[in-house]
């Protein structure tokens, strides 16, 4: 038998704890807070992320059902379906979307010299979004379809780790090109995106942050339209010649 750390309290051990407080207190998330503070909704929330518990009575049955081990991991108040609703109704998102930004740095680094698969050096991103369908008498503000709610994920991938570096979301009615309008397009980075993007006015943006554009387009879209402005005679010299 196991005696001892469990898998889980390891990976706590890598969690930087007091950055994650300097968020707390940074937003005053444990104001008037008696029990189940942020720190111990955060361990909470881990465990259902890398356990897949999607809802509260399988999170709250799951953990209780070694209680003599949530001690050792942190969780030292009484843990209910109704505390855990409270806390996640209650508690800042901006605590942790903060320090999400914090572990995504962490983990930039860590795969900084993680190979691609193909010779380059630069950053390389990949653009996409997908829609989330929701039930719209419980989210009313998801308005999608007259009979249906959604919210829509826009995701910016780091392709050397598959670290998402940006993430927005949107109502199910915001069209994936007006994500673009809230990226830092970087200096000499590579971005991967699907013909949904295609916007010249906003591809310019990226034109201006000298980075580059690998843009994936099988069908264009029945709305585009092309002119062509200038036109340039080819000498006969070179048609022949095999130049062209």
């Amino acid at each position: 038998m196991n005696q001892g750390k469990t898998i889980f309290s390891q990976i706590l051990e890598t969690i930087p704890w007091m950055r994650f407080q300097a968020c707390v207190d940074q937003y005053k998330g444990d104001w008037h807070v008696q029990t189940f503070d942020c720190n111990e909704f955060f361990r909470v929330m881990l465990f259902a992320q890398l356990t897949f518990r999607d809802i509260l009575k399988d999170i709250v049955s799951c953990l209780n059902a070694m209680p003599k081990r949530l001690y050792h991991i942190g969780i030292r108040s009484r843990l209910t379906r109704s505390n855990l609703a409270h806390a996640n109704n209650k508690r800042d998102w901006r605590i942790f979307r903060d320090f999400a930004q914090v572990l995504i740095k962490d983990a930039v680094g860590l795969y900084a010299d993680e190979p691609l698969g193909w010779d380059t050096d630069a950053c390389v991103y990949a653009l996409d979004a997908t829609t989330i369908d929701l039930c719209l008498s419980l989210f009313p503000g998801a308005n999608f379809r007259r009979t249906k709610g959604a919210v829509k994920m826009h995701t910016m991938i780091n392709l050397r780790g598959k670290i998402p570096e940006f993430i927005l979301i949107s109502t199910g009615k915001v069209h994936d090109v007006n994500a673009r309008d809230d990226i830092a397009w970087l200096h000499d980075c590579w971005y991967v995106m699907d013909r949904g993007y295609l916007d010249f006015e906003r591809l310019y943006a990226i034109h201006e942050a000298r980075s580059f554009l690998q843009q994936e387009v099988k069908r264009t879209r029945n709305t585009r339209e092309f002119t062509r402005i200038p036109s340039t005679k080819v000498p006969v010299s070179f048609a022949t010649s095999g130049f062209v």
